[in-house]
């Protein structure tokens, strides 16, 4: 009898059902919808410079939502990415700064350390928290939403203790050229975000590594019993979430030229639906970057059209959540309609 490795290639239709079309290419039809109907509320939404805006706002949900989409292509996710935010955050600022006056001074940095030891500090803070989740998912068993949830609280309580409950500010202009600065036209944080979604959309699509993801996603079982090293992969994909909050943390510390536990308040929520909305199954196996960057807009050419007419922010917030809603019920539609 033939047996089907999880890694090989799906088979490929020559024909789609319009279903399905619709399926695919709804969050980018609803993105294109959403800048027409804004354009014609309200006519400078579709000025340059407002339209820079909204990609600088995004590119930190973008980041982490790309290492969201790892996470929830393993069938898992991750509570804790918005108070990792404000925990790397918050240790960069303080390597930045070599210390925290009045609390602790870093004994290798009184005068501070350049930005590219705090960047390290803070992606690598990111990495290890990452890799404790992963693992307490992946060789204890213990469901993510549990310990993620738990690293929720723990992350923004360590968060206040680096900090000793205060904001840690004011940078150099190198620490501050990361949040604020431009490359041409672009702002520094949308070319990070671009730079790693390409990478992120070659390691899912075109390496063995994305394969498996995929694979474990579709079915956990049947790849351990084609050889792969599912606790391994699902240990690295909350790792890989953890690096990229702590490079979003070290972001936002830079662009606000300011860090504080209270930062990345419910960017989980924000993350997750731009995820979701991007076609990510929660199911797992099923989604891809492109998706998530194309959800990752959507959010936020949303939420800039909102303020831009004036709706209120609570109104934002119960749109986002509807919106989540929706997108679930859809792909468990779909998925029951083509099984």
């Amino acid at each position: 009898m033939n047996s089907v490795s999880p890694l090989a290639e799906p088979p490929r239709r020559t024909h789609a059902h319009p279903a399905a079309l619709a399926a695919k290419f709804a969050p980018t039809i609803f993105l294109i919808a959403l800048m027409v109907l804004f354009t014609t509320l309200a006519p400078r939404f579709l000025s340059s410079v407002n339209l820079f805006n909204v990609l600088r706002q995004v590119s930190i949900y973008g980041i982490l939502a790309i290492g969201m989409s790892f996470v929830i292509l393993t069938r898992g996710i991750d509570l804790s990415v918005g108070a990792l935010v404000a925990l790397t955050g918050l240790v960069g600022a303080v390597v930045a700064h070599g210390g925290v006056e009045g609390h602790f001074t870093l004994p290798f940095a009184h005068d501070g350390l350049s930005w590219p030891f705090a960047a390290a500090a803070a992606i690598l803070v990111g990495g290890l928290a990452g890799l404790v989740q992963g693992l307490l998912v992946a060789r204890f068993a213990v469901p993510a939403f549990v310990v993620t949830l738990g690293g929720m609280t723990a992350f923004r309580g360590l968060a206040l203790i680096v900090g000793n409950g205060s904001p840690v500010s004011g940078f150099s202009d190198a620490f501050g050229w990361w949040g604020r600065g431009m490359i041409g036209p672009v702002p520094v944080p949308v070319v990070v975000f671009a730079v790693i979604a390409i990478a992120a959309a070659y390691l899912l699509s075109a390496t063995r590594y994305g394969r498996a993801v995929y694979a474990i996603g579709s079915n956990p079982e049947a790849a351990r019993l084609c050889g792969l090293n599912v606790r391994g992969v699902l240990t690295s994909v909350y790792v890989l979430t953890g690096l990229l909050a702590g490079l979003g943390g070290f972001l936002l510390a830079s662009r606000l030229n300011s860090a504080e536990a209270v930062a990345g308040t419910q960017y989980e929520l924000t993350v997750i639906a731009a995820v979701v909305i991007g076609g990510t199954s929660l199911y797992g196996g099923k989604g891809g970057i492109a998706g998530t960057v194309i959800g990752t807009l959507l959010i936020g050419v949303l939420l800039n059209g909102l303020v831009i007419l004036n709706v209120s922010p609570y109104i934002q917030q119960l749109l986002i959540g509807v919106i989540i809603v929706a997108a679930v019920t859809f792909d468990v539609a779909i998925k029951r309609a083509f099984k």
